[in-house]
């Protein structure tokens, strides 16, 4: 059998004979493999998390926002402008929903507003939004701290505020933030409650940067600014979610003002649509990261090909004795070969290892996804290991079968 142990015990040899030369190259495949195991974990752990987070909103929910294409071409033909969502129109839908699903209310007001509270001051990238009483069960936010908003502070648009961990941190690090008095936008806010640390997605931007106040407030805040609010419907159970659908077109229609003739001038989307829209972006960062490790790894293959070159030569003598003592040149192949691939194996396991750890931190530092073993590019990884180690080592071995016995033997 040519693939015997007696060939992996001698690779083995060679490989402990050499262990700087063999680290090395190990190290060259391995980097290559923590690259294309890593990024590949920590978009698995991503995805992981925002799964998550879509499946805390229900699959017994929708939304309607404003129609996307505002007045832009599309398909060769200029789309028609259709004006924002309301305030009064959200909150008129919602007074017609009310006997059929719980209705949220939202509206993004800033992206970029600096907090502060006395000398202390956040970064000038907390996102403010305007919430009605609803919002933080429809959007998966947990208060942990404090509390939501009352009827009265929703009715008059007083200045209270439900903060995000990361303000808390910057302004109030060593005490509790309820009942404290922070500035946003030139104006004052009783803190009244506090997000749990979760991570999690509001609208797309992260919930420990969030500054929720009433909608109401909001709108003021937004001093004259055209703001497009947007409308979150949960429904008992997901049976009823058909049904609830098409009557929430119905009286949104009916709002909006829309024409019989003309089609609907806001999106009404599920939330399994925007799950599945973030598995395929998911989807695109794998097949990107898959090519980036890929082409990381050709770099190692080449890298380690050049050392087995070196290899050959430094052994020339020995495979001169090798030959002389009856060793066919199919055996010289085959015991560089599996040289090569044993040490790829070795590099490749402590690159899968790396590779694991680095990807799993990127994804909990981003999200708050847990711990992943991905079982099918551990897989991938051993294959592309032995597959490199073949790629790497052929020219070289079949270089040193060819090599004449007796000018080998003459070599020094």
């Amino acid at each position: 059998m040519i693939f015997s142990l007696t060939n992996l015990s001698e690779a083995m040899g060679s490989i402990r004979a050499n262990p700087l030369r063999a680290t090395l190259t190990a190290l060259i495949i391995g980097i290559g493999i923590t690259a294309l195991v890593g990024i590949l974990t920590a978009i698995e752990g991503i995805k992981a998390s925002v799964n998550q987070g879509m499946e805390d909103l229900g699959s017994n929910s929708f939304d309607i926002s404003a129609y996307s294409n505002q007045g832009r071409t599309r398909h060769g033909m200029e789309g028609r402008y259709y004006p924002k969502i309301t305030m009064k129109e959200a909150l008129r839908y919602k007074e017609k929903m009310v006997e059929k699903a719980k209705v949220a209310v939202y509206v993004r007001v800033s992206f970029n507003t600096e907090v502060k509270h006395n000398r202390l001051k956040t970064n000038p990238n907390i996102r403010v939004f305007g919430s009605d009483e609803n919002g933080f069960f429809a959007k998966g936010l947990e208060i942990v701290s404090g509390r939501a908003f009352t009827e009265r502070e929703m009715e008059f648009g007083l200045p209270v505020a439900v903060i995000g961990d990361e303000i808390s941190q910057a302004l109030f690090s060593k005490e509790n933030p309820i009942g404290k008095v922070v500035q946003a936008q030139g104006q004052r806010f009783k803190v009244i409650g506090l997000l749990k640390k979760t991570g999690s997605v509001m609208g797309g931007n992260g919930a420990d940067r969030a500054f929720v106040v009433p909608i109401r407030k909001g709108e003021s805040m937004a001093a004259g600014q055209e703001l497009t609010y947007e409308i979150t419907s949960i429904v008992p159970s997901p049976e009823l979610l058909p049904r609830a659908m098409d009557e929430a077109r119905g009286i949104m229609r009916t709002v909006r003002h829309d024409l019989s003739d003309r089609e609907d001038s806001f999106e009404i989307r599920k939330s399994e649509t925007l799950a599945e829209s973030l598995n395929e972006v998911t989807g695109t960062l794998q097949v990107a990261g898959f090519v980036i490790g890929l082409i990381t790894l050709l770099g190692a293959s080449i890298g380690l090909m050049n050392i087995m070159l070196v290899s050959v030569t430094e052994r020339t003598h020995e495979i001169g004795v090798r030959k002389a003592l009856g060793a066919t040149p199919l055996l010289i192949r085959v015991q560089f070969l599996t040289e090569a691939v044993a040490i790829c194996i070795l590099g490749g396991s402590l690159g899968i290892i790396l590779g694991i750890a680095a990807g799993n931190a990127v994804s909990v530092f981003i999200g708050n996804g847990s711990f992943i073993i991905p079982w099918l590019w551990i897989g991938v990884g051993l294959t592309l290991c032995v597959s490199v180690g073949i790629f790497s080592g052929l020219y070289p071995a079949i270089k040193a079968s060819r090599l004449d016995p007796v000018e080998a033997l003459r070599f020094e």
